[in-house]
């Protein structure tokens, strides 16, 4: 793949992690001039693209974020970097409030000091909390019921200010794009990368690991909530379908669209039971399911409106099955799995 040196460069922080790292293909795929930042904490180096020029670092370290945006002439930034295990949010709040706000904080700063006008920020469907209603839209109380949906909508708030601040200063910009993500899962098209994560908490990349032994087991997190089949009920969207959102986000805020926040799911739930089935039949493998309590923090449906993201930027996803989801997360789970054992 060859870099246009006529598109803008953009700074992903975060790239070598699991959306990351498929949004970071895309780009260079589009021909960006991509540079990514990653602390390698729970991401790959293996995931970065090559064309990519890559630094291994914390996105909130100024020093370093300075350095970058004037070494490359960035002008735009899509940020992933933070923690997102909500049952380690409730036990470890303060963990959540450093790596998520005052991290984002840190690299709004720096995008105002070097003039970085376009911001991509990765948020979650978490702010929503408990909907009143069985789908959530970007008008829904925001109530997060736990630590990390709170360091989100910090960071949200943080950026509609600084937006807000920048329309009052003659000659200042900052505009962008918040996307609240529903359940991501999956692996790319082409089996090159997929979700690595370490001790991984996903629904779907849990089972297909328990498909495959690694885990004895798999626990679904109570079975008496108010939905038809008891267990809680999840909007899953491709990771690819995500990626593809980022980059029509950019090509908004490039065309010098306004600042929006927008929900990115594909409108329609599956219960935990659903998904598990769906697994079992993808992979052509049954294991155990354990049936266990609640967890602190798990609202019990929550589902994606959809219709905003699709007028404001014309997304259109491709993926939107859960058979295939699944199966694309298990045919990459077997082959990563395969590689690891046989390094």
């Amino acid at each position: 793949m060859t870099t246009d040196k006529n598109k803008p460069v953009v700074l992903v922080t975060g790239g070598a992690g699991y959306i990351g790292s498929h949004t970071s293909h895309q780009l260079v795929a589009a021909g960006y001039p991509l540079v990514v930042v990653d602390d390698l904490y729970s991401g790959h180096r293996w995931a970065v693209p090559d064309e990519a020029t890559f630094y291994e670092g914390n996105a909130g370290d100024a020093k370093l974020l300075d350095q970058i945006m004037s070494a490359h002439k960035v002008k735009a930034v899509m940020h992933f970097a933070g923690h997102i295990v909500v049952s380690e949010s409730v036990a470890n709040p303060l963990k959540y409030y450093r790596s998520n706000p005052f991290v984002s904080a840190n690299l709004i700063e720096a995008c105002e000091r070097n003039g970085v006008e376009n911001f991509v920020f990765s948020s979650t469907a978490a702010v929503y909390g408990v909907p009143e209603y069985p789908t959530a839209n970007e008008q829904s109380r925001l109530v997060p019921i736990n630590p990390y949906g709170h360091s989100k909508l910090i960071t949200e708030w943080m950026l509609q200010d600084v937006a807000h601040a920048a329309t009052l200063h003659a000659g200042h910009d900052f505009r962008f794009v918040a996307l609240r993500y529903f359940n991501v899962a999956g692996a790319q098209a082409g089996g090159a990368i997929g979700e690595a994560t370490p001790e991984a908490t996903h629904l779907i990349k849990v089972a297909c690991q328990t498909a495959l032994g690694q885990r004895d087991a798999i626990s679904i997190y109570g079975t008496d909530y108010d939905t038809p089949d008891g267990t809680c009920i999840r909007d899953y969207v491709h990771v690819d379908d995500l990626a593809k959102a980022h980059l029509d986000a950019l090509v908004y805020l490039f065309d010098g669209g306004q600042s929006e926040i927008m929900n990115c799911g594909y409108g329609r739930g599956f219960s935990v039971r659903e998904v598990l089935e769906t697994v079992k039949s993808s992979s052509g493998i049954d294991f155990n399911v354990i049936e266990d309590g609640r967890r602190d923090g798990d609202p019990p449906v929550l589902v994606a409106e959809s219709a905003r993201i699709k007028q404001v930027l014309n997304w259109q996803p491709e993926r939107d099955d859960l058979e295939l989801i699944c199966r694309s997360a298990f045919v990459w789970e077997k082959a990563y799995t395969a590689k690891t054992k046989a390094a």
